[in-house]
C-alpha cells in the first residue's frame, strides 16, 4: 500500500438528523469540508430502519452495502434499486428524493458522494480500470487484508490507480469528467 490508512477503528459514528442511522466520515475533500462545500466525501453508514435518505442536489452518489439485510431505493422519478451486500455498488442522482424501505434488518454501507464535474466510480475485483484522468485513488477493504496491512473497512489512500482490483477490497476513483 502506497499511502495513508484510514483504520476503521478510529471512526466516530454520529446521528442522522432524521435518526434513522448514523454516519462517518472516512475522508473528505477537502479536509473539514461540510455537506455545502466538500467535492467528495467517503464515508460508511448503519442504516437501522426504513426512511427517507437526504437530498443533496448536484451531488451524483454510489451506495455500496456492505453487511447485514437488503434494502430498496425508491426514488420521486419511480425508478427503484434494490440492494444487499452481494449486489455490489448503486450509482444514482443524490438529488432526487429516495426512500429506503429495510425489509428486514438493518444495515452497514459504503457511500461516495461526488460533487460535479468531478465524477466517482466504484468498482469491484474483475472490474476494468478505465482510462480516465484520476485525481484519487482509494482502496476500501471488505475484508481482513492483512498481508497488505488492512484490516475490514480500512481504506487506503494510493499513488494511482491499480490495474486491477484485489480481492476482497473495492476501488474508489475519484475522476476528471
Amino acid at each position: 500500500m502506497t499511502g495513508r490508512i484510514h483504520r476503521a477503528a478510529e471512526r466516530g459514528f454520529a446521528p442522522w438528523k432524521n435518526g434513522g442511522g448514523e454516519t462517518a466520515e472516512v475522508i473528505c475533500h477537502p479536509a473539514g469540508a461540510g455537506f455545502e462545500d466538500f467535492q467528495w466525501r467517503i464515508s460508511t453508514a448503519k442504516v437501522g430502519g426504513s426512511g427517507p435518505f437526504s437530498v443533496f442536489p448536484g451531488i451524483d452518489r454510489v451506495l455500496t452495502v456492505l453487511e447485514g439485510g437488503a434494502m430498496l431505493l425508491r426514488f420521486e422519478d419511480g425508478s427503484v434499486i434494490e440492494t444487499d451486500p452481494g449486489s455490489g455498488p448503486h450509482p444514482f442522482d443524490g438529488g432526487l428524493a429516495c426512500e429506503a424501505e429495510l425489509p428486514g434488518t438493518g444495515l452497514l454501507d459504503l457511500n461516495l458522494m461526488v460533487r460535479a464535474p468531478l465524477r466517482g466510480v466504484v468498482l469491484q475485483p474483475g472490474e476494468a480500470v478505465a482510462g480516465a484522468a484520476v485525481l484519487g485513488a482509494y482502496l476500501f477493504a471488505r475484508e481482513d487484508r492483512a498481508e497488505v496491512g488492512l484490516g475490514r473497512y480500512d481504506l487506503v489512500e494510493l499513488d494511482g490507480a491499480p490495474e486491477a482490483v484485489p480481492a476482497g477490497c473495492l476501488l474508489i476513483l475519484i475522476l476528471e469528467e
